[in-house]
């Protein structure tokens, strides 16, 4: 009985030894079979491969965009191209853009094979190449190349053409599928003119028609001898033509264009709870693929092969997931409300935003910006474009030393052609201006938007292993009018016969500017909406003059003692009336007690100066139509027109439509703008313009209006439905209309070609000749003008040329003279040189109070051909002949604190108006 339990018990623990000995080989088969799945003896090669790459794709998701690591060792640029020639750099004053825009470098740079090589002492070693270039910079100023950060050149070409308006789709709101690489023109006259303005490197981003207009791509601007698109882009992502490609290479950062408020809402009739709703549900079905895709690879590294399928992939949507993994950057919005929905948005679905364009209102809001997930953007702004629609109203020209007072960085960008990408400098030569930190100035223009495209490795610094973009300065690269002398993009010069003219010696430094810390901490307290009326006084005392220019009737005098402080002057005014101009005190005794002081500090006082050409006093909110006059009726819309088979039509007046104590206007007025001529706005029979005080508070005040009907206009363009043809033709028929023309006023023709140019002056001579009279003919515009300089003359028309600085936005303004550094003459010094009567006007209202820069730029430029007089008579003495205003002794004066009418160290602090009788002071 005994034994019989022992071989029982001992038959129990046999079994349980095999059933656990099964089981402990089971479980080390099973693991043995996970770690040998993909192994060649195993599975098949296609399975292996398979599932490789898809291990591979799973990682690459979720890598970090960014260079590789091995990036600092290349030893020549991806972009490079054979056979460019080193170029070794000598005695130049480089601003590097490193510890935080601080460092400058006097001394040496070369650069090879499409890379920096060695910046400030080169070693004997990199310099034995037998094609070396050596350059002597003869201590001119170098910086990084350019970046734009907010561009439409290629996509939204010029001359702007149907066939190639590629900047917007309006398919639907949601569109992150688009590629601005897929509508990039190659052809844009633009590059040509933005390298000439130091910009190397751009983003190109669709539109603002939709919430997502799509992916924007970052292109250097120069030509390439395969002459696609595609070889203008730098670092294009792997992801271009779809997911087949290595992903053990690491992923390049993506960029998207968002737009908030009301350029979407417009264009699909929609509110911005619309947009915010369309935004969320874009980003939703993102987030339902980018789970997708981390529960495959989930499954996929823990060897869960089975049933596993294809992975997650949808063409239309896979641009958001990247948006979502924090690889891809951009952004609009301008309004407060606008990016508390994107901050909002951000913070639930956790995505970075790189950056913040156009941002109208963020230096209002500086905390909820840093609330955004990830970090603070990057803000993108225009120096002093603003107001043109609602959302733009609170823009403020001090909002960039705000935002960096708060540590946000600050990016100047051009939106071009919103702002022609020529002058991006000039945006940050503003910005600094008004008081942003010159070291961020320039880093808003160079290293801190590389930085916010990704690309901060390769481009917007000076230093070793850097991409060779460089730009050679003739003064500061702050100062007024700062020209390259030569650009340089991946080590190749752009710029084939610079013409560039020497300036002076005070422009090599960085400008003095004045302090605005009263004016910006206003802009905040006022929420963007500062007061800008002014103080009235009778009896004001200016002291320490250093400058006067006075208007002789039609010529400008020069009275300077600058820089001889001994013979600085005093000037009493009474009733708006000069009264004494001497030194010391001995002017005190034609005033009474009750007298203003105000010191100028070596400033000046200068003729006001007369603005013409944007619709300033009839257009407040560019884009609201409650806030305008409108547009005339256009009498060549019917067909056939009336006006070619006879019939008087009526003429319309600006005066009846004018507008006083607008934004643009008044800070026209503290840009020393005194006199507006403006015309209504329309197509060929535009109306009668109006001369008025852009001081005065309404139309009654007294002398608020200088001239109710200055000029009649008429606008010819081959824009217009209108054949040019028919245009002339009804015009011819205005001219021989007694009523219309009587000879009193000027007729002003706005035209842009030469071409037309050409018929009008036929048609002059033709009229001159049959009515024995002299037709006062003036054109505005006028971007061609300088083709026909000598015929002009010789008809004695005068032109405005408006804008001064030309660009080619139409085909009829294609044949500009662009002025340095791409031709020794401007348009300006052209046309002077022939004995025209030249003005300069402006487009946009809001650069209006911008006019003083102007005249400056056009002097500078110049070399020595315009004096500061003659530069004072381009917006004074000669727009009064062109435009038949009065110029009389009785004309407004313009008080300028701490430097003269030119200088980026000056401040408008007060007007004297002879005609209003009392001195309007600015505090």
């Amino acid at each position: 009985m005994v034994y019989e339990d022992t071989r029982t018990e001992y038959t129990r623990t046999k079994r349980k030894f095999r059933f656990f000995l099964v089981v402990i080989l089971s479980v080390l088969l099973y693991f043995t079979l996970l770690r040998t799945i993909g192994q060649p003896l195993k599975l098949p090669a296609a399975v292996i491969a398979q599932r490789t790459h898809i291990l591979e794709q799973c990682k690459y998701i979720n890598t970090p965009a960014g260079p590789p690591p091995n990036f600092r060792s290349r030893t020549h640029s991806d972009r490079y191209v054979p056979g460019t020639k080193p170029l070794w750099l000598k005695n130049a004053k480089l601003w590097t853009g490193a510890r935080n825009g601080t460092e400058v470098i006097y001394g040496d740079i070369l650069l090879d094979k499409g890379l920096i090589q060695a910046v400030g002492y080169i070693p004997p070693r990199l310099l034995s190449h037998p094609d070396l270039r050596v350059e002597d910079a003869k201590g001119a100023w170098v910086t990084p190349g350019l970046v734009d950060l907010h561009s439409h050149i290629g996509v939204g070409s010029s001359p702007s053409l149907r066939g190639a308006a590629d900047t917007n789709s309006r398919k639907a709101p949601i569109l992150p599928w688009l590629r601005s690489i897929d509508a990039l023109n190659t052809h844009d006259a633009s590059y040509e003119l933005a390298i000439a303005g130091g910009v190397t490197t751009a983003q190109i981003l669709p539109g603002s028609a939709n919430n997502i207009g799509g992916q924007s791509f970052v292109i250097k601007l120069r030509p390439t001898s395969e002459r696609s698109s595609i070889s203008k882009v730098i670092e294009p992502p792997y992801t271009l033509n779809g997911s087949h490609f290595d992903h053990s290479l690491t992923p390049r950062w993506r960029h998207m264009k968002h737009a908030c408020g009301e350029n979407p809402s417009r264009v699909y009739s929609q509110t911005r709870m619309d947009s915010a709703w369309e935004f969320r549900q874009a980003y939703n079905e993102g987030r339902k693929l980018k789970e997708s895709q981390d529960q495959f690879c989930a499954k996929a590294k823990a060897g869960l092969w089975d049933d596993l399928g294809e992975f997650p992939e949808d063409l239309q949507w896979e641009s958001l997931v990247d948006v979502l993994r924090g690889k891809v950057k951009a952004l609009h919005c301008y309004e407060a409300v606008d990016l508390d929905v994107i901050v909002r948005l951000s913070n639930e679905f956790k995505f970075p935003v790189a950056s913040f364009h156009h941002a109208g209102e963020t230096y209002l809001v500086p905390d909820l910006l840093k609330k955004t997930w990830g970090g603070v953007p990057s803000i993108a702004l225009f120096a002093t474009n603003a107001r043109k629609k609602r959302e733009a109203y609170r823009n403020s020209e001090f909002a960039m030393r705000v935002l960096a007072d708060h540590g946000i960085p600050v990016v100047m960008k051009s939106d071009h052609p919103v702002v022609n990408s020529r002058y991006l400098l000039n945006e940050a030569a503003l910005a600094h201006f008004y008081g942003l930190n010159p070291a961020l100035a320039l880093a808003s223009v160079t290293s801190t938007p590389a930085d916010a495209l990704g690309l901060g490795h390769r481009v917007g610094t000076i230093r070793e292993g850097y991409d060779a973009d460089i730009v050679i300065w003739d003064s500061h690269p702050l100062a007024l009018g700062a020209t390259p002398k030569q650009v340089y993009i991946d080590g190749i010069p752009q710029i084939e016969d610079p013409q560039v003219s020497p300036k002076p010696e005070s422009f090599q430094v960085l400008p003095k500017t004045p302090n605005f810390d009263h004016e910006a901490a206003t802009a905040v307290k006022y929420d963007g909406l500062p007061p800008l009326t002014s103080r009235k006084s009778r009896h004001v005392m200016f002291t320490n003059v250093s400058s006067i220019y006075t208007k002789n009737n039609s010529h400008i005098e020069v009275v300077d003692f600058e820089g001889e402080e001994s013979k600085w002057l005093t000037v009493a005014v009474r009733d708006g009336i000069i009264t004494c101009v001497d030194k010391g005190d001995s002017c005190r005794y034609f005033l009474d007690d009750d007298v203003d002081v105000i010191d100028l500090r070596g400033g000046s006082l200068a003729p006001g100066l007369t603005t013409f050409g944007s619709p300033i006093g009839l257009v407040e909110i560019r884009l609201e139509p409650s806030t305008n006059d409108g547009k005339v009726y256009d009498p060549l819309h019917k067909d056939p027109p009336s006006l070619v088979g006879g019939g008087e039509q009526a003429i319309i007046r600006a005066v009846d439509g004018l507008q006083f104590g607008g934004r643009n206007t008044l800070l026209a007025y503290r840009g020393g703008v005194t006199t507006a001529v403006t015309a209504p706005s329309g197509e060929f029979l535009l109306g009668l313009s109006t001369a008025f005080a852009v001081g005065a508070s309404n139309a009654l005040e007294k002398n608020a209006i200088i001239q109710d009907e200055a000029s009649l206009h008429i606008a010819v363009s081959m824009q217009f439905t209108a054949s040019v043809s028919t245009q002339i033709a009804a015009l011819r028929r205005i001219l021989y209309d007694a009523h219309v023309v009587s000879g009193d006023i000027p007729l002003v023709i706005h035209v842009e070609n030469v071409d037309i140019m050409a018929s009008l002056l036929h048609l002059k001579a033709e009229y001159d000749r049959k009515t024995s009279r002299t037709l006062r003919l003036t054109f505005a515009g006028a971007a061609e003008a300088h083709l026909l300089a000598q015929e002009i003359s010789d008809a004695g028309v005068s032109v405005i040329l408006t804008p001064s600085r030309p660009f080619p936005y139409t085909w009829d303004q294609r044949r500009i003279l662009p002025g340095p550094p791409l031709s020794y003459d401007s348009a300006v010094t052209t046309l002077l040189a022939k004995d025209v009567n030249v003005a300069i006007g402006v487009v946009d209202e809001y650069t209006a109070r911008n006019t003083r820069f102007d005249l400056a730029w056009a002097a500078l430029e110049s070399d020595g051909k315009i004096s500061k007089a003659q530069a004072i008579a381009l917006a004074t003495t000669n727009v009064e002949k062109a435009l038949g205003l009065p110029s009389g002794p009785w004309h407004d004066i313009v008080a300028y604190s701490g430097g003269n009418i030119f200088d980026f160290k000056s401040t408008v602090v007060g007007v004297v108006s002879a005609q209003r009788r009392v001195v309007d002071i600015f505090n």
